[in-house]
């Protein structure tokens, strides 16, 4: 006869049976076999003991009365032990020892049953307590690896980031503006949340991409509007400071914020009043302004583009994102983070890299950051069947972008010996040389000190030394 399907996620599970009447024991593993459970039989807590450090089962089932050892006993013994996964354990007692049974729950039963068996709620049980355990271990994997390394949800712990993570530290406890710089898809709005949930604010985190609305409705937006203040306002609305109060207004891409509208944010940053389009009377909003952008605001001013006494407002806290290709080890562990991530999303069980596949991660400079890894990773569980990742599930840019530059030393050397009087020392051409590989690999420390065959904190020393 064919075994009836249990619930997916539960199917094939290890349950141990612990019975001294011989008959019974072995109905119960049939039982659970049939149900595509898979089962053996001991008849004495000492074989269970053997068999529980040696088979790993998730589930023992155990009868209290037993010769020699009891299933309390047996159920003591076994959480006693140093075991990093250690069994449930479902008791079956007769009904006169319902006290009895209530001290294993005490003890840590996960339920018990009592005689004579019902084999249907029997088979019932067994699998929601499967169940239960399957569900147990789901959460604590998602705990561990939101927990793993993370700072208000960011990962890192190159000394870049750990300097960040204290900036943040002290400047959410004040309440002026920030301004957070840094290259597209380094997390510039991750940043802007820690300081939101470091903070004593208790009102809201409103994010607003301001190169996303257009310019027609900006003023709406950020102020509201009354009722009729203009074609198409039936109803008054309240505006994104508004709905900020209390809390943190995040301004992405601030550089597109247009002149016009920059003036009025520089006073509500100066006296915290906003007035909605169409009020006569402006409105207190305590919200406090945290900016973001990609791009060189000081050449943005000196272009006219943007203003320069909001320029000057918003640095009063200024946090710089360092770049991906900058953050030494964290491209590893911000990998593992995404590939367990994703892996959770789809139900895989993908353990960690080839070694292959991590080099080709470690030799690409990423112009695209943490969201290029991200997405990176996010593909590469999607094409991965096995529990590797391969340098085939990687993005094809990623793989053709991670060899290694060809350096031409001897042009180096002639323009180093021409650009004085004398040729350069040893010293000063290592220097020279450590540039060179440097601007050939965009700046990333972690592929130039590969090609150069020195450890990074090696390199960190020698430029310290420039």
């Amino acid at each position: 006869m064919a075994p009836r399907q249990t619930e997916q996620h539960v199917g094939g599970s290890k349950v141990l049976v612990v019975e001294d009447d011989q008959s019974f024991g072995q109905l119960l593993s049939q039982e659970l076999d049939d149900h595509d459970l898979t089962a053996r039989w001991v008849d004495n807590a000492e074989k269970a003991l053997a068999v529980i450090q040696e088979w790993h089962p998730e589930l023992v089932v155990s009868d209290l009365r037993l010769p020699g050892i009891d299933g309390l006993e047996l159920l003591q013994r076994v959480r006693s032990e140093e075991m990093d996964n250690p069994p449930d354990f479902l008791l079956i007692t007769a009904f006169g020892s319902i006290s009895k049974a209530v001290e294993a729950l005490k003890a840590g039963a996960e339920d018990f049953l009592t005689k004579p068996l019902d084999l249907d709620h029997f088979i019932l049980t067994v699998v929601r307590v499967l169940k239960n355990r399957a569900l147990r271990q789901e959460v604590q994997r998602i705990r561990d690896y939101l927990s793993q390394d993370a700072f208000h949800g960011m990962i890192g712990q190159s000394p870049a980031m750990r300097g960040l993570f204290e900036q943040i530290g002290r400047v959410s406890r004040a309440d002026g503006p920030v301004l957070i710089l840094g290259e597209s898809g380094t997390g510039k709005e991750l940043v802007a949340r820690a300081v939101h949930a470091a903070s004593p604010r208790k009102g809201a985190f409103q994010a607003v991409n301001c190169a996303g609305i257009p310019e027609q409705l900006l003023e709406s937006e950020f102020f509201g509007h009354k009722a009729g203040a203009f074609t198409g306002a039936g109803k008054a609305r309240r505006g994104l400071f508004a709905e900020a109060e209390s809390g943190t207004l995040f301004l992405d891409e601030i550089s597109e914020m247009p002149l016009f509208l920059q003036a009025k944010l520089l006073r509500i940053l100066q006296d915290g009043k906003v007035r909605p389009v169409g009020a006569d009377k402006e409105e207190q909003v305590d919200v406090r302004t945290v900016a973001a952008t990609h791009r060189d605001l000081e050449q943005e001013v000196e272009a006219g583009k943007f203003r320069e006494d909001l320029f000057f407002r918003l640095e009063t806290f200024t946090l710089r994102l360092p770049p991906l290709r900058e953050r030494g080890d964290d491209l590893e562990l911000l990998a593992g983070h995404f590939l367990r991530r994703f892996s959770i999303q789809v139900d895989k069980s993908i353990q960690g890299f080839d070694q292959k596949a991590l080099d080709i991660l470690k030799n690409y400079s990423f112009p695209g950051n943490v969201r290029e890894l991200r997405n990176a990773m996010e593909r590469a569980v999607t094409f991965c069947d096995g529990t590797t990742i391969l340098p085939a599930h990687l993005p094809s840019r990623i793989r053709d972008g991670g060899s290694q530059p060809t350096l031409q030393s001897a042009p180096l050397l002639t323009a180093m010996a021409a650009s004085g009087e004398h040729l350069p020392t040893l010293a000063q051409a290592e220097q020279h040389y450590i540039r060179h590989v440097l601007d050939a690999v965009n700046g990333n420390k972690r592929r130039a000190a590969a090609i150069l065959d020195i450890h990074r904190r090696t390199l960190y020393r020698k430029l310290e030394q420039d």
